[in-house]
């Protein structure tokens, strides 16, 4: 099995943040080293072990994505080899899995977009049929094809923590009109034009989250992962059906298996993964990558 890194230690350059997934490291004052390590977390809990390759793949998904979306806004790539900026010994730790991108101001939201009703969306239908203030159709079924994608903001949180669907007024009291409205319109262009390509590939965009910053200038500037696994829900399109939970292109695989667990309350200490899991994971991660950025 390929080995994992589950931690960075990059002495060269001072450490931001470790998130779930990404270290985080300064490069002078305008510039970040973002290392995809291939730690995983469910239910908000990261696990002990790491998936073979994930950090690498994640990196690989998210540059194909900025690139052939960069016509829609600008994003956060420099183009600088991570290599070049750290020291010679350290750089097997950013081989493959690491960015130097543009320092931003973030939002203080996650612009979600749906295309169709799954997750928290599913959940908020439920209860009053509409998902963060917005009202859907009666009678709509688990995974159903919305009638057009929803603009569907939610707060960040903080490591560990839930993140929270809000409405579209809240989203324009905490970032303005303008902000909130120049949002609005490139999530749900990048929503349509990906949902497009991953439809030709046999793959259906559920949802995604994207999150944006602002630059020096204050120019809208789209950050951190575009369009992965972790911040997207893929399903095979010859799987779906309304009424049902697809299986899905990321960690669903996990989940499922960490459901069976017994005794386990989706608090830590995460339960020791078994090497069928990881594996299983790993190629669900695989093939979306194959998969999506396959020409045909």
């Amino acid at each position: 099995m390929t080995p994992t890194l589950l931690s960075t230690n990059i002495t060269s350059l001072p450490l931001l943040s470790r998130g779930k997934v990404r270290d985080n490291y300064a490069v002078g004052d305008d510039l970040l080293l973002m290392v995809a390590t291939d730690r995983i977390s469910a239910f908000d809990v990261v696990m002990d072990q790491g998936i073979p390759g994930k950090g690498e793949m994640l990196t690989r998904i998210s540059c194909f994505w900025f690139g052939l979306l960069e016509d829609v806004v600008p994003n956060h790539l420099t183009g600088i080899d991570p290599a070049s900026v750290v020291a010679p010994g350290e750089r097997e730790q950013v081989r493959g899995r690491a960015l130097v991108v543009k320092r931003l101001k973030p939002l203080p939201v996650e612009a979600v977009v749906r295309g169709y009703l799954a997750g928290s969306g599913w959940k908020d239908y439920q209860t009053g049929g509409k998902v963060c203030g917005v009202s859907l159709p009666a009678g709509l079924q688990q995974a159903a094809r919305l009638p057009h994608p929803i603009f569907t903001p939610a707060t960040k949180a903080e490591l560990g923590e839930h993140d929270e669907n809000i409405d579209f007024g809240q989203m324009v009291r905490l970032v303005g009109v303008e902000l909130a409205a120049q949002v609005h319109d490139v999530s749900l262009e990048i929503y349509n034009r990906a949902a497009a390509h991953a439809q030709a590939r046999g793959i259906i965009l559920a949802d995604t989250k994207f999150e944006f910053g602002l630059d020096a200038q204050g120019r809208l500037v789209w950050m951190d992962e575009a369009l992965t696994p972790d911040s997207s829900r893929f399903w095979p399109a010859d799987q779906w059906r309304e009424g049902i939970s697809p299986p899905s292109f990321d960690k669903q695989f996990l989940r499922d298996w960490l459901e069976t667990v017994p005794g386990w309350t989706k608090q830590p200490p995460p339960p020791p993964l078994p090497a069928e899991v990881l594996e299983g994971t790993a190629a669900k991660y695989r093939e979306a990558l194959d998969r999506l950025t396959a020409r045909i």
